[in-house]
């Protein structure tokens, strides 16, 4: 093997010329690389007698650990200068003042109902939507209810003003989201799975209750729907929700547009006077719900011969104060700057189930 120090020179001047880090690794390759002609050398030795192996593999063990240093210096002395540009470029003033935080917070309304159309659109639900506005037609009679109900007297319901004389029907500001459902089967049919949040009112004012408030209505039809689907998505909805393994428990009770009915509870605990979600012997009810009315799918122009499923309403104003801690409800509508700083969330933070709720 002849002398090495022409091959020492040539891979330490191809070094020196490199001009970036891809120029490097070509330098790297050719030389240290598994075809690389130092490496090509080394297996040499195995053809030399032990004398000339000891000899020849000494000097070519230290030229190889030569270029490989060699190759490591150039590559961080480029790295550096790399660095050095674009810091010089890029340079940043400290005595700058700092940007401030932007002032403005999402409501936890929104949030909540961000989060609820999250969960249930992975559950193969759409969001609906209707006019507040409504007739005494779809927000009664086409959901069952008794011209003599409660529900369709003035204390109750927000009635919109009509010039005397006018025989037209009666509109109202809607008693709660359940018309969307009679609209949403008029216009897109069955099979179908909606959910319709939004703004309702009626007449109530208190630590609980205000005049106008947000509800969610839930609906599901298809030709062999039953309670047991009711059930499974309600429980994965509030598992989702509140971020723990929830369990439910029905009721029987009366609603006009279902039938049967049930009210559903959730598994709760109230010790040290702190409600828990989802552990303990308590239970704590927030939902209404039940099989469609015949009547409620004759009404959209849905055949109940054919057809069946479910509805549920709940309110979303109550689930934000459940689960963020929210005592009054009248405080999501007072428009302290104060409350909204502290319970409001930050723009970016957008509900999605990979993701997570809200951080």
């Amino acid at each position: 093997m002849d002398d090495l120090t022409p091959l020492r020179q040539q891979w330490l001047d191809r070094i020196k010329s490199a001009a970036d880090p891809a120029s490097i690794e070509e330098v790297r390759l050719a030389a240290l690389g598994k075809k690389g002609e130092i490496s090509l050398k080394m297996r040499e030795l195995g053809k030399m007698t032990p004398e000339e192996r000891q000899t020849k593999g000494r000097a070519l063990n230290e030229l190889r650990d030569e270029i490989d240093t060699a190759l490591r210096a150039r590559k961080a002395a480029l790295e550096d200068a790399a660095l050095e540009t674009r810091l010089a470029e890029e340079w940043l003033d400290v005595t700058l003042p700092g940007r401030p935080r932007p002032q403005g917070t999402i409501h936890p309304i929104s949030q909540v109902m961000d989060e609820i159309a999250a969960i249930f659109a992975d559950m193969g639900f759409a969001v609906a939507e209707g006019p507040q506005v409504e007739s005494d037609w779809y927000n009664f009679d086409a959901l069952n209810i008794a011209p003599e109900h409660p529900a369709r007297q003035e204390h109750d319901t927000f009635f919109m003003h009509r010039a005397e004389g006018d025989d037209r029907p009666p509109h109202v500001l809607r008693t709660h989201t359940s018309p969307v459902q009679i609209r949403a089967m008029e216009e897109h049919g069955t099979p179908i799975r909606v959910i319709a949040p939004g703004r309702t009112y009626r007449m109530d004012m208190d630590q609980t209750h205000t005049p106008m408030f947000h509800q969610l209505e839930g609906l599901a039809i298809d030709r062999d729907i039953s309670m047991a689907n009711l059930k499974w998505v309600l429980e994965e909805f509030y598992s989702a929700f509140f971020g723990t393994r929830v369990k439910t428990r029905f009721r029987a009770s009366h609603f006009p547009f279902t039938e049967p009915s049930a009210e559903v509870d959730i598994q709760c605990s109230w010790e040290g006077g702190q409600l828990r979600v989802g552990e303990g012997d308590g239970w704590l009810e927030v939902t209404g719900s039940g099989m469609v009315h015949p009547h409620v799918l004759r009404s959209a122009g849905v055949d109940p011969d054919q057809w069946q499923g479910f509805a549920f309403g709940m309110g979303i104003d109550r689930l934000a104060m459940l689960k963020y801690g929210i005592p009054d409800l009248r405080a999501f509508f007072e428009s302290d700057l104060r409350w909204l700083r502290h319970y409001g969330f930050a723009a970016g933070n957008v509900p999605s189930l990979s993701g997570g709720l809200s951080r």
